[in-house]
């Protein structure tokens, strides 16, 4: 199969043929039709990650088809279509019994843990407590969007932030995370203000939701801006870029009970941000991370796409080849692109 692959972090990476992956007892081999190029996979790539061993083949957001199935597989079979979430569940861990396979203490997570979906072929454990039957309406691209940006902001805002109607939802950052995020809490009913340093971004998320929108670099005091727009303070707010102020800014901007909810990564040297302790305190502030979304989860997600009520697609930028995703992924941490690149080229 030919796949993106490095021997070092922070080199560049080669796209070159490897061995075509074999399932195991329980697991599946997927045909990669598309497969998302994210913020995590330059992490990854830069070495944040522990549990990244070399060499390595990234990519964690896919869809495709399966093409061979382990002998203890019971729910999938050859030819079907599929996604998976990034972060996938061992199904026997307590986590996993209680349906929270997003943190499961023995998580598989191609593109981090395995080898990915940067490759024509990928291999997917433990395909009965993780796969996701694919319905036709969808296309391969779109469902290659949800793995990881926009399945984690629907847990984010839905099930962590408990968005309704109604309510202000400050969103920091307007990348693939954030975008998501506004689309879900507009689809809710609520009041999206969007926050970011690109006035381009800022437009595009209007398109996508947002009733108002600041631009960090023009404002003395993001905080107070977003309090002066919904006449107090957020009620729920959301860090979708991942770095100390946007995460300080994302929790000082919230009115008394209101709600954080972290999704962007905090890595390296961003890994210890300062918190207004005392706000949280005397507010009763609820802070909450978000790390990925169960599989059982996206029926609900799925069937607002089906209806229209929510369009990913919409939030697609750029369909890239295998060759043109290695300069795009070294380059994640300066990207201007709009909305999300993904693979549909091997």
């Amino acid at each position: 199969m030919r796949a993106m692959y490095f021997e070092a972090f922070e080199a560049t990476p080669d796209v070159r043929t490897l061995p075509d992956p074999t399932p195991t007892e329980g697991g599946v081999v997927i045909k990669v039709e598309a497969t998302g190029l994210c913020r995590s996979d330059w992490h990854g790539w830069m070495g944040h990650d522990p549990d990244i061993r070399l060499p390595h083949v990234p990519g964690h957001e896919l869809a495709g088809k399966v093409v061979a199935v382990g002998k203890g597989v019971r729910r999938f079979r050859e030819g079907q279509r599929v996604t998976v979430p990034f972060v996938s569940g061992c199904g026997h861990c307590g986590e996993c019994r209680s349906g929270n396979q997003q943190v499961c203490e023995e998580q598989f997570q191609p593109g981090f843990t395995h080898w990915g979906s940067f490759a024509e072929y990928v291999a997917i454990d433990y395909a009965d407590q993780n796969l996701v039957h694919l319905p036709e309406a969808i296309d391969y691209a779109t469902a290659a969007s949800l793995g990881c940006r926009f399945a984690t902001s629907f847990r984010a805002v839905v099930d962590q932030a408990r968005v309704k109607g109604g309510e202000w939802v400050a969103v920091h950052g307007c990348g693939g995370v954030g975008l998501s995020a506004i689309m879900i809490a507009a689809a809710l009913g609520a009041n999206p203000v969007a926050i970011d340093i690109s006035d381009e971004k800022l437009e595009f998320a209007r398109k996508m939701g947002a009733v108002a929108t600041i631009n960090a670099r023009e404002v003395v005091d993001v905080a107070e801006a977003v309090r002066d727009i919904t006449g107090g303070g957020a009620h729920a707010s959301v860090d979708a870029l991942g770095s100390p102020v946007t995460c300080f800014n994302s929790i000082k901007n919230l009115r008394r009970r209101g709600r954080h909810v972290q999704v962007g990564l905090m890595l390296a040297d961003h890994a210890a941000p300062q918190i207004p302790m005392a706000q949280v305190i005397g507010h009763e502030l609820e802070i909450y991370g978000s790390h990925g979304m169960q599989a059982w989860r996206y029926d609900a997600m799925l069937a607002m796409i089906e209806s229209g009520k929510l369009a990913p697609q919409n939030l697609i930028g750029r369909h890239i080849s295998l060759d043109e995703a290695v300069p795009a992924l070294m380059a994640m941490d300066k990207a201007t692109d709009l909305g999300i690149s993904v693979i549909t080229r091997f």
